[in-house]
């Protein structure tokens, strides 16, 4: 879970996010907070009826309606739906990824290039005795660090980083398959088979 949080934080940065001016709009589901009226500006529920992605869709619906966003880590919360094995965080992750690149084919490309070169370029650059392979690996490393520290995990694993980055490619390359096999999004026994993600 770590990496999925430091992942997530890539892919909407908590500042961006917390701007009222940016465009940018993420919530992590595990916990949304949000008041009556924000809510009804926002035309929820209705406006998120159908969207797999529901908490980053209903932050776009509350900057949409005008509303305020904080997205950050918080201490005093515990997750009551733990993911303690790689099957259960594959099937979340696998759920939504395909939906978060709206299912696009070029989106789905750049993705698996982009995570390759950032994540796996490196190390096996290193290993084959490149000093920038081992300067971007040993960078990529030190930005893992703090999230590692966070979760209380050993900092040991922080160099693994491009182990669990071809994990989590894997996962989004899975939820494409899905897609085209018509088997859609399965999330708490319901299916989508399209995701209406505005």
């Amino acid at each position: 879970m770590p990496a999925f949080v430091y992942f997530f934080a890539q892919l909407y940065p908590f500042r961006r996010v917390n701007r009222p001016a940016a465009r940018t709009a993420a919530a992590a589901g595990g916990c949304v907070l949000l008041r009556a009226e924000t809510a009804a500006a926002a035309g929820l529920p209705d406006s998120i009826r159908h969207a797999v992605i529901d908490d980053v869709t209903l932050a776009r619906a509350v900057k949409r309606g005008g509303g305020r966003i904080w997205l950050g880590l918080a201490d005093g919360v515990d997750s009551v739906r733990p993911y303690d094995r790689l099957p259960e965080l594959w099937q979340m992750v696998a759920r939504s990824a395909y939906a978060q690149l709206r299912h696009s084919p070029p989106l789905l490309l750049g993705t698996v290039a982009g995570l390759a070169l950032v994540y796996l370029v490196p190390p096996v650059a290193a290993l084959t005795g490149s000093v920038t392979g081992a300067v971007a690996w040993a960078l990529m490393t030190a930005t893992y660090v703090p999230m590692l520290r966070y979760y209380r995990q050993p900092l040991w694993l922080a160099p693994t980083l491009p182990v669990t980055a071809v994990l989590y490619l894997l996962m989004t390359l899975d939820s494409a398959v899905r897609h085209h096999r018509g088997r859609g999004a399965a999330w708490k026994g319901r299916t989508y088979s399209l995701d209406p993600y505005p």
